[in-house]
């Protein structure tokens, strides 16, 4: 192996590990030598590497100490050119603790984790994403991606904040794209509606490309985009505009003693919606008494699904056909 070829391979690896590597290697060297010249004082080589490591970190415990001339030279030097090693090992250790924080914080850093969730978007919406995920599940960790956020402080969020373009592969790669639970894509509300969807059309195909079975949520703004996204790969399409348009319809039109936003907010943050397949002794039971059933496992039966059509609030007396699928409300613990 060439002189070149090693230190080549030297300079590959990490500062920090070159220069402890060093600090190791001088501290073995000066007490192989002390060894060979005070055997009797240094009887073996273990005494001589805790003579070089105390005096070289400036300890000096005294208990080995050189006696003869050369002995004392070599002291010296090893106080010269060892603590001035060790301490730039513990400057340079500093230094790279700092720059790894401020990595993290400017998104520089890849994601190492798995079973994570990656959401992909900064904005208000996904700030109380993460709010209400770090509630009520303290222990998931999140990969957030965005491109426009240059900075974020993981001390303020807990999330692995990763700067970047989500359509790029190599962005996906540094959030660990293959190891991830599922993917959440935000639209962008600072772009034309018609920009923002085709943007999260393409992070979804960059996204289903690098990882073909992860689930994909995504928001889609119009709805002539919908099938492009489905096309894509989302399994899941957030249509927030319609959404929006049939809250603002109930704001406008419900009864005075009503409040429909605050109502959902209640129901969305205490409640989830399940699809409980329909069993064979359910079969040909009216709806009501299903309902009845259900109620004693704190399951509130609102609605079924019957050849994909939605039928909220059915007659009481409807009789349930095999394939039904019906929608109930129950606690998030249950």
């Amino acid at each position: 192996m060439s002189i070149r070829l090693v230190r080549y391979l030297y300079l590959q690896i990490p500062l920090l590990l070159r220069v402890l590597i060093s600090v190791l290697f001088l501290l073995f060297l000066f007490g192989l030598v002390i060894h060979i010249i005070e055997p009797t004082q240094f009887p073996t080589l273990f005494d001589g590497i805790w003579w070089a490591i105390v005096t070289g970190a400036t300890v000096g415990y005294g208990d080995l100490v050189p006696l003869s001339v050369p002995g004392k030279l070599l002291a010296m030097l090893l106080i010269l050119s060892g603590g001035g090693l060790i301490a730039f090992y513990i400057t340079a250790l500093s230094a790279s603790t700092l720059k790894h924080e401020q990595d993290l914080t400017t998104g520089k850093i890849a994601f190492k984790g798995n079973n994570h969730i990656i959401i992909i978007g900064w904005n208000e919406r996904t700030r109380q994403i993460i709010e209400h995920i770090s509630k009520r599940n303290a222990h998931q960790e999140i990969v957030l991606i965005d491109q426009t956020l240059n900075f974020l402080n993981y001390k303020d969020y807990p999330v692995h904040f990763l700067h970047g373009n989500p359509t790029e592969d190599n962005t996906l790669r540094k959030a660990n794209i293959t190891a991830a639970k599922c993917v959440l894509v935000s639209s962008d509300f600072s772009e034309e509606e018609r920009k923002a969807d085709n943007s999260t059309i393409l992070t979804i195909v960059a996204v289903r490309g690098n990882n073909p079975k992860i689930p994909i949520i995504s928001e889609i703004l119009s709805k002539i985009q919908i099938e492009n996204a489905l096309r894509a790969g989302s399994n899941t399409i957030i249509r927030s505009n319609d959404f929006m348009s049939a809250l603002f319809y109930h704001e406008l039109y419900h009864a005075n003693n009503a409040t429909p936003f605050e109502d959902i907010i209640r129901l969305l943050a205490s409640q989830q919606f399940c699809h409980i397949p329909l069993s064979e002794s359910e079969i040909g039971k009216t709806f009501k008494s299903v309902l009845l059933d259900y109620i004693n496992e704190r399951h509130i039966l609102i609605g079924l699904i019957r050849n994909n059509e939605y039928l909220m609030n059915p007659s009481p007396e409807l009789l349930l056909k095999k394939g039904d699928l019906l929608i109930s409300l129950s606690f998030w613990d249950n």
